[in-house]
This record gives structure tokens, C-alpha cells and sequence, in this order.
């Protein structure tokens, strides 16, 4: 009996060292929101991201691993505004989890918390790869992230009541350390309004609206065609009257066509990393801004 006691209260002891599950299973559809969800979520969540920063979020595919992640998500956080309209319905579809269908509380859209640059006045798809509701790529605005940590604190709170509290506590503190980051980021990135840039794709207009970067041409022809030689070629004639300081890209982005136009109208082709994971140095939120602002600033000269 004594022994069986000590048995008892050993394996309680243990038990109690033991860190506590996670209560809260998300899934997340690029790696900026997985970064958020851990900020916010802490040890109460347990955060799958599924894609990478050296993917583009546009083309995905549902393999079988990413639908039994979502099969046991609870709460299934994505940009939305179409961003994901090629492989999140299949996978909400396919998982059978009524949770994370739309229109549940287990789906959540980030995008729908902010304003929208670039929403077309009609669509038409001879246009390129539009999007109805708008530019998807809020994340590289910061007072974006912001109104997203704001509402998906709420959203964590609804589904896992329990923990409320944790939750908006840990939003509390990342929105006192995200607003002191953006007025030391604000002060950083002075130099860079004006400075016109091409881009790769029409990617980073949320990131030159904030800093009053302006945008002299894009490498696609239209937004996700592939960059021809006839339109790089006509690119670097406009480029003789239009200037650009250089040509920026996403990690994610062939470099080829940023390298022959680099080499053509000798200006600096730059990568930058686009969502957490993209660089060595991008490991979160505030280090994606940190290498994104130093990545620009060092060609701005």
C-alpha cells in the first residue's frame, strides 16, 4: 500500500512538471500569421504553418498532410481576400472539419480587418491574377498587423473562453512592443519616401504605401504572368526616362529576371524576405521588419 501510495504521488509530481498541452490547435495558411498566433497564443496554442517563405501562398497544394492539419485545427488563420482561393477550399473541404468552415469561428481572414489598396473597379481576368477584393498582401503594413493582432486576440479568446484572459494579456503586451517598434521603424525608414523601385510583383504595395516608396514598374507583364524579354526589354527603355534605385523581389521570386534587368540598368536587384523565414535575420514580426527596412535602406544611397 505505501509503496503503491509512493507510485501514486510520484507520478503526480511528474505530472505537475510537466508543461501544460496546448489548448488551442491553429493553423495557419503563411508563416506572418503563424509568427502572429505564437505572439499571441504562447504556450496555450500550438501553431502549424502551411507554407513557407520560400513559397508562393498563390499556389499551394492540398496534400494529404495539410488536410489531417486541418481536420484537427480549431481555429484556421489565412489572409483571405482570395490569396488562398486555389487550394484553402479543398482544404477545408477535404478535412471534414466543420470548425474551420467559413462563416464558423474556427476560420478567420485577416484581411478582413483592413482597408484594401488596389481593389479593381471590374474584374477581368485578361488583366492578370486580380483580385476582387483588393491587394492580399496586407501583412507588410504594420498598422495592418496591428488591427489583425487585435481582432485574432478576440478570435483565440471566443474559441478557447477558458484562456481569454491570456490571450488578450499577451496581445496587450505585443501591441505596447509592436507600436514602440513602428515609430523606431518609422524614424529608420525616413530616407526611403520617394525612392522608386520595380518590383517583381505587385507584392509589396502595402510596404510602399507606408513608407512612400513608389512603384516605376513591375517584371511580370501582368500581375502573376511570368516576366517575357519583350516586356523586360521594354521596362529598361522606361527605366532610361523613369529611374529606379532598384529592382526589388520576395524571397519566393525567381531571381533571373530581377538579375537581368539589375544588370542592364545598373541599379541593385534585392531580395527581400517577405514573411518570417524569408532571410536568416527574419525569424518573426519585429526581425522581418528589421532586415526589410536595412535590405532597403542600403541600396537608398
Amino acid at each position: 500500500m505505501i509503496k503503491s501510495l509512493k507510485c501514486m504521488l510520484a507520478f503526480a509530481a511528474w505530472l505537475a512538471a510537466q508543461p501544460a498541452l496546448a489548448a488551442l490547435n491553429v493553423l495557419a495558411c503563411e508563416p506572418e500569421w503563424g509568427a502572429l498566433a505564437t505572439e499571441l497564443g504562447g504556450d496555450k496554442a500550438s501553431v502549424y504553418v502551411a507554407t513557407n517563405a520560400l513559397q508562393d501562398p498563390h499556389h499551394i497544394e492540398a496534400r494529404p498532410s495539410l488536410i489531417a492539419r486541418a481536420r484537427n485545427a480549431d481555429l484556421v488563420v489565412c489572409t483571405g481576400a482570395e490569396l488562398e482561393v486555389g487550394w484553402l477550399p479543398l482544404l477545408q473541404t477535404q478535412s471534414g472539419n466543420p470548425k474551420i468552415q467559413a462563416g464558423q469561428p474556427g476560420y478567420f481572414e485577416a484581411a478582413t480587418y483592413v482597408v484594401k489598396l488596389e481593389v479593381p473597379r471590374q474584374v477581368d481576368r485578361a488583366q492578370g491574377d486580380i483580385h476582387p477584393g483588393g491587394n492580399p498582401h496586407i501583412h507588410l503594413s504594420p498598422y495592418n498587423i496591428e488591427k489583425v493582432a487585435v481582432a485574432l486576440a478576440e478570435r483565440m479568446a471566443q474559441i478557447d473562453s477558458r484562456e481569454a484572459a491570456y490571450y488578450q494579456a499577451r496581445a496587450k503586451d505585443f501591441l505596447v512592443r509592436w507600436r514602440q517598434a513602428i515609430i523606431t521603424w518609422e524614424k529608420a525608414g525616413a530616407p526611403l519616401k520617394g525612392m522608386a523601385i520595380v518590383v517583381h510583383h505587385k507584392n509589396l504595395s502595402y510596404l510602399n504605401d507606408w513608407l512612400g516608396m513608389r512603384e516605376v514598374g513591375a517584371l511580370e507583364p501582368k500581375p502573376g504572368l511570368p516576366p517575357t524579354t519583350s516586356h523586360l526589354s521594354d521596362l529598361l527603355s522606361r527605366l532610361g526616362k523613369d529611374p529606379a534605385k532598384a529592382v526589388v523581389r520576395a524571397a519566393y521570386n525567381d531571381p533571373q529576371a530581377a538579375e537581368w534587368l539589375s544588370a542592364r540598368a545598373k541599379i541593385p536587384a534585392v531580395m527581400l524576405p517577405f514573411t518570417v523565414g524569408g532571410s536568416d535575420r527574419s525569424k518573426d514580426l519585429f526581425s522581418l521588419y528589421d532586415d526589410t527596412l536595412a535590405r532597403l535602406l542600403a541600396v537608398s544611397k
